[in-house]
């Protein structure tokens, strides 16, 4: 019998990480890395493809990225391709992590915008998730609350988490398991502007508000959604299914302090 810690090695397993060039992406592509994982990647853009490259090879990680749109069909039909011919195999595990957000006001955000949202955060996981044996989602607090400016986003958002649910629904019974990650706000270099330090020497405002409204009382790293990429996509999680763990400091469980 293995030990409980061989359950969450990925050894031999290859992992595609949708977006992986950055950010939570790239942290999550690199923690299965680590766990043993072999790593394919994809952006719409060469230069960004060829610099997340040498930063997976500085980290001792074999990994190999794609051009590919994964909102295009058939895009996707030959990510996959190229993927199986270049590890001899199909992903064992995907993580849907590329997404966009457009902050319009609803009343100013033309049904175009709105459509590309959905497009890019909703209807490419829809393509790329037929056929995998550990799907993870990267969801977000969005899929359960709404906020101002973001109705693609959240209605997206909303979308992939019942998505999760029904991918379970329809093949859980054939070994697969579909999970979602839901990362609460999380430091990366695209929240900078919301975190930086005022003329006056006090926190951004929405820096404030974030840290008031986390129990934690502080902003998450891509590190802190790493475990639980792991986790979900290893054995330990065989019996996890049509589930979304909320990676937030624990900020969906909070109504925020009294006013004094």
């Amino acid at each position: 019998m293995s030990s409980i810690i061989d359950s969450f090695r990925l050894d031999g397993k290859v992992a595609l990480v949708t977006g992986a060039t950055y950010g939570i992406g790239f942290a999550i592509a690199s923690a299965l890395g680590e766990a043993g994982a072999r790593i394919a990647f994809n952006a719409r853009h060469a230069d960004k493809v060829e610099a997340a490259e040498q930063r997976y090879r500085e980290l001792g990680i074999e990994a190999h990225g794609y051009v590919a749109d994964v909102s295009s069909e058939d895009a996707v039909a030959e990510l996959l391709a190229n993927i199986e011919r270049d590890f001899g195999t199909t992903p064992d595990i995907l993580v849907n992590n590329a997404g966009i957000i457009k902050r319009i006001p609803m009343l100013e955000m033309s049904a175009t915008d709105f459509r590309q949202v959905v497009d890019v955060d909703l209807n490419a996981p829809f393509i790329v998730a037929k056929g995998h044996g550990k799907i993870i989602n990267i969801c977000s607090m969005m899929s359960e609350l709404g906020r101002e400016t973001v109705a693609g986003y959240a209605a997206a958002k909303g979308g992939l988490k019942m998505l999760t649910r029904n991918i379970c629904s329809e093949f859980g019974e054939h070994n697969i398991q579909c999970n979602g990650i839901g990362p609460g706000y999380i430091a990366t270099p695209q929240t900078a502007p919301l975190r930086e330090i005022q003329p006056n020497g006090s926190r951004h405002p929405f820096d404030q508000f974030i840290v008031s409204k986390t129990p934690a009382a502080r902003w998450g790293t891509p590190v802190d959604l790493m475990g639980a990429a792991v986790f979900l996509a290893s054995d330990a999680s065989n019996f996890v299914n049509g589930q979304v763990v909320y990676v937030d400091g624990g900020i969906l469980a909070y109504i925020g302090k009294q006013p004094q």
